[in-house]
């Protein structure tokens, strides 16, 4: 049996940035029906990588060799001529424009006249989104569809291009397992007809399921490429970090305190129709619900981003109405966003981003606490280890994780005592989440309340006191930790 084909090879690639080298000598190829796990913690250059081969960074040195063509500089153009596709893991579709203008932007259909043939345009968006297996009306504005749902319209919109080498940044992180599994059998498919696929991603679960290579990434450089079945999670974890993690989910016992949070029969959006419930100071309180179920729309409802239609809410036992995310603040509550880009400012460093939080507390015309911002923004960096370490830097050139971490301590930095994590975890290595959750334990021991909103099973099965299920939009069950498991999360969700 011949060889497959190298549709892609890297000889010594590197991408510089000012004061910061993100990618160190790189060299590996892709053949023509294989999937390659990408894997790194966050910050090791996986992203970067699928951005310089998406012709969206120039590397600064090194060679690309696109089926059997050198290629001096990728432009966008260029790598989609060349059957180049990324899927992006922070979105790439325009908001105000529907599901069918994003899927063909700059490519719809028209006729004679060239006039735009509406009604072929959503057909073929329907297809796109059919090979899916997904139902996603294309006339709706991006804008007004969930997180995953947005990202299934980013997948959708790179297939429908046919693309010979496909690049997928975190494709599953807004899915949940059904979304998952549809877009495996998608990946199975494409791999009969000989695409060539380099696939990031931070659940090692999903290697065995449809990884041929694994290569691991660690501060910029290839640490090694290894067949599927040899790259068990011991080991790609041991390859990405430096060391063995011991400690997953790093839960310590917490005392269970005054109350610091109660909702009563809220609604609010489209799905969220009827919950209550009570969290207390040391408590983590996970919330879990299958796509649709309202857990998307409890955050912004809580957090003054979102109208409430029926309900109450209560902080520290006082009635409360937040009619913008900063009465929110004010009352002490943090949000992490399951959307990073929600929360962030990534054109100014970690300052300006850090003391956000703080401006609800100011008076008009107030000068701004530069001091304070400078060292807080310094003790957060060197407490959390946010790389780079620069206080400089803009956060467009941090990776997902160190944002994450940015967001993180300005809540910290505020003085919130409660939390709403909000898939806290999305796009996040296996490290930095150990990280995040010694850094959940910590906050409840020294008194916070947390909401955590999770699609991880094992996540709330590890850190949660308790867990609500939710399901049509109100709670199907009450979890105690003893009780946590994914049967009994799956069986009242379904």
């Amino acid at each position: 049996m011949s060889e497959p084909e190298i549709l892609l090879k890297l000889d010594q690639v590197e991408k510089r940035f000012p004061g910061v080298i993100a990618l160190k000598s790189i060299s590996m190829d892709l053949r023509a029906g294989e999937v390659q796990v990408l894997l790194g913690e966050n910050g090791a250059g996986k992203s970067t990588l699928m951005k310089i081969l998406a012709g969206e960074y120039r590397a600064s040195a090194g060679t690309i060799t696109v089926r059997g063509k050198e290629v001096s500089t990728l432009t966008p153009e260029l790598a989609g001529e060349l059957g180049i596709g990324l899927v992006h893991q922070e979105l790439s579709l325009v908001p105000a424009l529907s599901v069918t203008e994003n899927i063909f932007l700059n490519r719809l259909p028209c006729d004679p006249l060239r006039r735009i043939d509406w009604r072929k345009a959503h057909d073929m968006a329907r297809r796109a989104l059919d090979a899916l297996g997904v139902s996603i009306d294309p006339t709706v504005e991006v804008r007004r569809l969930e997180v995953a749902e947005q990202q299934l319209v980013e997948i959708a919109r790179v297939l429908e291009r046919g693309p010979r080498i496909l690049l997928l940044d975190e494709p599953t992180s807004a899915l949940s397992d059904g979304e998952r599994l549809r877009l495996f059998d998608v990946i199975r498919r494409l791999k009969s007809r000989g695409v060539g696929m380099i696939y990031i991603s931070h659940h090692l679960a999903e290697i065995p399921m449809i990884a041929d290579r694994v290569t691991v990434l660690r501060d910029g450089v290839v640490v090694e490429t290894l067949p599927a079945e040899k790259a068990d999670e011991d080991t790609v974890v041991r390859m990405m970090v430096g060391r063995a993690l011991d400690e997953q989910f790093p839960k310590q016992a917490a005392a269970i305190g005054a109350l610091a949070l109660a909702v009563e029969n809220l609604a609010s959006g489209v799905s969220l129709k009827d919950i209550s419930f009570t969290l207390r100071r040391g408590e983590i309180l996970g919330i879990y619900g299958l796509m649709g179920a309202g857990q998307s729309e409890l955050a912004p409802a809580l957090f003054g981003l979102q109208p409430i239609k029926a309900g109450g809410i209560a902080v520290d036992g006082k009635a409360v109405h937040f009619s913008y995310s900063s009465d929110a603040i004010a009352a002490g509550l943090g949000l992490i966003s399951r959307d990073r880009r929600q929360s962030l400012v990534p054109m100014q460093p970690v300052g300006p981003n850090l003391s956000l939080s703080w401006l609800s507390r100011r008076r008009l015309l107030a000068p701004l606490d530069l001091k304070r911002e400078r060292e807080e923004s310094g003790r957060y960096v060197r407490e959390l280890r946010v790389r780079p370490s620069s206080l400089t830097h803009q956060l467009m050139f941090f990776s997902g994780g160190n944002q994450q971490k940015v967001i993180l301590a300005r809540w910290m930095s505020s003085g919130a005592h409660v939390l709403i994590f909000d898939e806290p975890t999305r796009g996040i290595d296996v490290g930095a989440k150990a990280e995040v959750f010694a850094l959940m334990s910590r906050l409840v021991n020294e008194g916070a309340a947390i909401l955590m909103i999770s699609s991880e099973l094992n996540e709330l099965i590890g850190m949660a006191d308790r867990v609500l299920v939710l399901h049509g939009g109100r709670v199907s069950a009450e979890l105690d930790r003893d009780q946590l498991s994914q049967e009994n999360l799956l069986r009242h969700a379904s």
